[in-house]
């Protein structure tokens, strides 16, 4: 079926970079784009009338990890300052002898599939993604009963997945002082590393575009050498990208120079992962930053000859009091930046608005990360570290992966009046801004409304499991704290 779309704003890919062409128009075939102009004049089967909205590229969401936040909403505006604004450390790390609910990652395969809200919590991943234009994610790392049930909604809805069950070779644990320590697993992780390659095989052997693999080493310090150096061969073996999460935290800065010698960036370098379909989770704490006084480090340097990728997450680290130190620096240097969520919301229109304010303060230059340097974050780059030249992009062959996004609707005053799209969605947008997302030729959202999905009903049942899990916080948390403790309802007073 040919299916032809009109949209008041079209951003076609031409000559190696966006570009906005004024009611433009586009034609997909089954999974591929076969026309992108100003007139198409061949026959079609649907007519898509779209005279309020831009037509754009499905955004890739390079940093997810599934599940409700419920933990990570007890984070906001506090935590502990010994684990330097980490927010990993502060809700998912428990106290010995504890589980925590709600948290399947260090769970064996017979204790998660106890877990009542792995399904619910795919689901909810999958849709919030899907209703906020992302029709390409990387899931960084979850348990891998977590990536079944992403695969099922990823078939379900329409929604293209990397799907990375997360391995390593122990973990972090806290004392009931809240003092951490790493503890290694008997196995040094082969068996969790076993379990991914199994998934990875599997999503290989499947014929849809809808579900690929990743290789996730979880967290660079608590990952040995034998299991980094087992990732690189397999990524190289079965031409898989990787991702792993790295210059996050201090903390992991200075056990990973403790223990070798080497900064986690140079780390990285030496075991042969760095590369351009290495997706670094974060990188922002790397020894060029002032903040960690590390003389003689040239990080980013290293990154950037090797050209790689990195998922910049701004609203989850810049609620921790820290950003990109520089964004124009890191371009510079030939680092691949692309935008994930992380955390929540999994709003990319925040995302990257946050990213393009947060890299011009951080530069000191006004024309550094603008509209096109973010929207080419969330789409082109992010592409780049998959390996695809066929995504984040309306060209002819690519993917029929795209979204109408109505910024000229008229109950909404918030865009004023458009000059340029790209800029207006970046300054202006939200995700409920999306009407209709295509995932691979597949309609997955119209209207706002994604077939076979109750929006409602899923934000009831995450508030429901999420009001159950906050009462015994105190459970599992280091300091034992209840969740009123962890963090005060809001009281707002003036004097």
């Amino acid at each position: 079926m040919k299916t032809l779309i009109k949209a008041r704003w079209l951003i076609a890919f031409q000559d190696g970079r966006h570009c906005v062409i004024d009611h433009g128009q586009l034609v997909y075939e089954g999974e591929r784009i076969i026309y992108v102009g100003a007139n198409y004049e061949g026959p079609t089967d649907r007519v898509i009338d779209a005279p309020d909205s831009v037509l754009a590229p499905g955004f890739i969401d390079t940093h997810v990890h599934s599940g409700h936040r419920a933990l990570h909403k007890l984070l906001a505006d506090g935590g502990r300052p010994a684990l330097f604004g980490q927010p990993y450390m502060d809700v998912t790390i428990a106290r010995k002898g504890t589980q925590i609910r709600g948290y399947p990652n260090y769970l064996d395969k017979e204790q998660a599939a106890q877990d009542p809200g792995i399904t619910l919590h795919a689901a909810f991943t999958a849709a919030e993604l899907l209703r906020n234009g992302v029709t390409t994610f990387v899931e960084l790392g979850g348990h891998v009963l977590v990536q079944e049930a992403l695969w099922a909604q990823c078939e379900a809805l329409g929604i293209r997945g990397y799907l990375g069950p997360g391995y390593d070779s122990g973990r972090w644990q806290s004392d009931d002082k809240g003092q951490l320590e790493r503890i290694a697993y008997p196995d040094k992780g082969q068996q969790l590393f076993q379990d991914a390659l199994a998934f990875i095989h599997r999503a290989q052997a499947h014929e849809s575009d809808l579900v690929h693999g990743i290789l996730v080493p979880r967290e660079i310090e608590n990952c040995s050498l034998e299991l980094l150096r087992q990732t690189v061969s397999a990524a190289d073996e079965f031409q898989l990208p990787m991702a792993t999460h790295a210059g996050y935290n201090v903390i992991e800065f200075m056990e990973t120079v403790r223990e070798h010698g080497m900064t986690p960036i140079e780390l990285l370098d030496h075991v042969g992962m760095l590369r351009p379909t290495l997706n670094i989770g974060h990188a922002n704490l790397i020894s060029n930053h002032p903040k960690m006084n590390y003389s003689g480090g040239d990080d980013l340097g290293l990154m950037g000859r090797k050209n790689v990728s990195i998922s910049h997450c701004p609203i989850n680290i810049v609620r921790r009091a820290r950003t990109l130190d520089n964004w124009k620096a890191y371009r510079k240097a030939g680092v691949n930046i692309t935008i994930g969520s992380d955390t929540y919301p999994r709003d990319m229109f925040m995302n990257m608005r946050t990213a393009s304010y947060h890299g011009k303060v951080m530069s000191h230059d006004l024309s550094t990360a603008s509209a096109a340097d973010v929207f080419e974050a969330a789409t082109l780059a992010a592409a780049h570290s998959l390996g695809r030249e066929d995504l984040g992009r309306l060209a002819v062959n690519a993917r029929a992966d795209m979204s109408l996004v109505r910024i000229g609707r008229g109950d909404v005053l918030r865009y004023g009046p458009i000059w340029d799209p790209i800029r207006s969605m970046v300054e202006c947008g939200i995700g409920d801004d999306v009407d209709t997302v295509i995932c691979n030729g597949r309609i997955s959202m119209q209207d706002g409304v994604i077939p076979g999905v109750d929006l409602a009903a899923l934000r009831r049942q995450v508030q429901e499991f999420a009001e159950d899990i906050w009462p015994s916080l105190q459970d599992w948390d280091p300091l034992k704290r209840t969740a009123q403790e962890m963090c005060p309802i809001s009281r707002c007073t003036h004097t």
